[in-house]
């Protein structure tokens, strides 16, 4: 065996054969895939454009959301952020004018509730319906007479019942505007509008100054006197307001 270390000088070794030998071996060897370490490896093209279909799926949606991304047609109309609560007291989300002025006609209606029912219907024979009442519904400041003032004779249906005691003592402006606005948009039948704290203070006044003071309303005088509604600004019902002091939410 020829040692290696030491030059062949009987040039056993053909050296053009060893060459071509090595070159065939280099040459499968270029062909074999190269190992790479672990995480290293090339992201394969389909895997590439495989990624590109959900991007253009979300590019497409976007691109036909409509106003879903549009800020004036997303945003309700009068909000008003919520005020945090600063550690001394409850905070309490705004309302609108209309849910703020119900939730509390609610509460005072509770009251009523037994002679003309919890759903305003009364009984048809001594208490008279409230919820297809056109004095009810119709102009503002006949239905605060009747309230403040009860009512005796004929109602809006023709039909009498016992006389009505008047519910104005003690009665509030803020209690009766938001008792009238509470069942002029409930049982069935919705106005849609504010009777505001301004309005009831209108009808206080208007009240106080009848021919026949403390005597129960009639549907003539109802008819003659005051077929018309209270005045006052007109509230928008979709206004921001704090449920508490039914005051305009100032945004912070």
């Amino acid at each position: 065996m020829i040692d290696p270390t030491k030059p062949d000088l009987e040039e056993s070794v053909n050296v053009t054969a060893t060459h071509e030998r090595v070159v065939r071996g280099a040459a499968a060897a270029s062909r074999e895939n190269k190992l790479t370490e672990n995480g290293a490896e090339p992201v394969s093209l389909w895997v590439t454009a495989l990624c590109f279909i959900p991007v253009l799926a979300a590019g497409w949606t976007l691109g036909n959301a409509g106003t879903l991304f549009s800020y004036k047609d997303t945003v309700k109309s009068g909000y008003v952020r919520m005020i945090p609560d600063d550690g001394e007291g409850d905070a309490i989300p705004p309302k609108t004018a209309l849910d703020a002025y119900m939730a509390k006609g609610a509460k005072i209606y509770s009251k009523c509730s037994g002679c003309h029912g919890p759903d305003g219907k009364g009984d048809g024979a001594n208490y008279p319906s409230l919820a297809d009442s056109k004095w009810v519904h119709g102009e503002t400041e006949r239905f605060a007479m009747v309230i403040l003032n009860g009512l005796t004779g004929p109602t809006s249906t023709g039909k009498t019942f016992g006389v009505m005691p008047a519910q104005g003592a003690g009665m509030s402006a803020e209690d009766l505007a938001c008792l009238m606005t509470y069942v002029r948009n409930n049982f069935g039948t919705k106005t849609g509008d504010v009777v505001t704290k301004q309005m009831g203070v209108a009808a206080l006044e208007i009240s106080g100054k009848r021919a026949k003071v403390g005597a129960p309303v009639t549907g003539d005088e109802l008819t003659a006197d005051h077929s018309k509604n209270l005045p006052g600004d007109v509230l928008d019902p979709k206004t921001m307001l704090d449920p508490k002091t039914l005051e305009p939410a100032a945004a912070q």
